[in-house]
């Protein structure tokens, strides 16, 4: 039983009277443990004020796999936790676990806050003040560093998409210019053909030529344009220069071409091979014009699944979606040197908050990339677990210090430049894999390079 004795020698209470001594003595308890036992835990609501009396408590974090001691509590009179007692969102910071039989005063937060306001009201204030001031500047800061991001994403992205829409406006811009060399052609050969048999004859020779170019050897090749174009020269086509490298990349030869003079007669083959690498050309273009587009609406389609615009919050969410739509966003920094593995296994769905955790993926892949700006292989992922998905992010960057491990999920801690990496820092990724969605990550380093584990329950608690 504690007594006011026991609380006069302690030196956190010196300066109090007896009276104040027995006010918290009237609402404290007393708690008994014993060793191993876990009196409080990381990132729990800290609604409990814990005064040592005697024994000993071990301060310990769990920080990838490892338990990381962060210190103890030896000493009569030293305290942890109660933050609630001005902070509605205070969280313990670290797990306490008994390290010998101890003796622990315990006081409610709220009921601290009571005492403290009627001992010494200004402190309170001090405390409110300091509370809300901490919080205002780890917003701001937060929201600064994630602008940035955003703006990073937005020009990566910007990037991303101006290549297929370049490409789509050059495919038009020549398209249209084919388009009145083929109706050029076409009247051309209207006024020398006078059997429509030879104009349907000479469509077949057309589509014996594939739009797509022939693989061939560089010298081969510049030999067959030489020798193609000779033979147009020597049938009277002019421009045969011009004509001879598409029919050529085309697989045209001088028999093919032999072919189309018997039909289209030495006044009329000019413009039948105009209108046929007209043909071949306007395919091409159509083609090139197809896969752009349908690259910017695969864009915009990663887009919308990442930023989740279109649905609920919690729901049923396929990790493997969420992971190539992150993956798509980053798209502009997955440079040649690097190689991206994918494995995923089936069944990944989950109960989760896609937008969360799409935020986490982007963290985890972007600092992955980071620490690889030359070579290296990025790989993700998925696996069953029992009732649970396990995602795996590993890198071949070379792996990260002890000293930075220990600290990696701490909130603040970066070892990124100003205006670099996501804004959205590992401790606040832990949050949501651990407090959103019940799951844990696990960070794992090596000279070989680092390994980001998470695992997230198939189902919501």
């Amino acid at each position: 039983m504690i007594t006011l004795e026991e609380l006069r020698a302690l030196p956190l209470l010196e300066g109090l009277d007896d009276g104040r001594l027995q006010d918290l003595l009237d609402v404290a308890i007393e708690v008994v443990a014993a060793p191993g036992q876990v009196l409080w835990s990381a990132g729990e609501p800290a609604d409990g004020w814990w005064v040592l009396l005697d024994g000993a408590v071990d301060l310990v974090r769990l920080t990838g796999r490892d338990e990381i001691a962060i210190g103890a509590m030896r000493s009569p009179g030293m305290w942890a936790g109660g933050l609630r007692a001005w902070d509605e969102t205070g969280v313990y910071l670290v797990t306490g676990r008994v390290a010998e039989d101890t003796r622990m005063l315990r006081l409610d937060a709220a009921l601290l806050r009571e005492l403290l306001q009627r001992w010494f009201a200004l402190g309170v204030h001090l405390m409110d003040g300091l509370s809300r001031t901490i919080r205002s500047v780890e917003a701001t800061a937060r929201q600064r560093e994630s602008l940035v991001a955003l703006g990073t994403l937005a020009a990566g992205l910007a990037h991303e998409i101006n290549n297929p829409a370049a490409a789509a406006t050059r495919a038009v811009d020549s398209l249209t210019e084919t388009v009145e060399q083929l109706a050029a052609s076409v009247a051309t050969l209207s006024s020398t053909l006078t059997d429509g048999e030879r104009l349907v004859r000479l469509a077949m020779l057309r589509d014996e030529l594939d739009t797509a170019p022939v693989a061939r050897d560089p010298i081969a090749a510049a030999d067959a344009e030489d020798e193609l174009a000779d033979w147009l020269e020597g049938n009277g086509v002019g421009d045969g220069w011009r004509l001879a490298p598409a029919l050529t990349a085309a697989g045209a030869d001088p028999a093919w071409c032999e072919r189309v003079l018997a039909e289209a007669g030495r006044d009329g083959l000019a413009a039948a091979l105009t209108w046929m690498t007209g043909a071949l050309a306007a395919r091409a273009m159509l083609g090139e014009l197809s896969e752009s587009t349908r690259r910017i609406s695969d864009l915009v389609g990663a887009v919308k699944s990442y930023s989740q615009m279109d649905r609920s919050a919690r729901q049923r969410v396929d990790v493997r979606e969420g992971l190539e739509s992150s993956l798509t966003v980053l798209g502009h920094k997955l440079h040649p040197g690097l190689e991206v593995v994918r494995d995923y296994a089936p069944g990944t769905s989950i109960d989760g908050y896609p937008g969360e955790l799409n935020q986490v993926w982007t963290n985890l892949l972007d600092n992955a990339i980071d620490v690889m700006p030359g070579i290296g292989t990025l790989r993700v992922s998925t696996s069953a677990e029992g009732e649970a998905v396990v995602v795996e992010i590993a890198d071949t960057g070379g792996g990260m210090p002890p000293e930075v491990v220990a600290r990696a999920f701490e909130a603040f801690y970066t070892t990124k430049d100003v205006g670099k990496g996501t804004g959205l820092g590992l401790d606040i990724a832990r949050r949501i894999i651990e407090e959103r969605h019940g799951g844990e990550i696990f960070l794992d380093s090596s000279p070989d390079g680092t390994t980001v584990r998470v695992r997230l329950p198939l189902r919501a608690g």
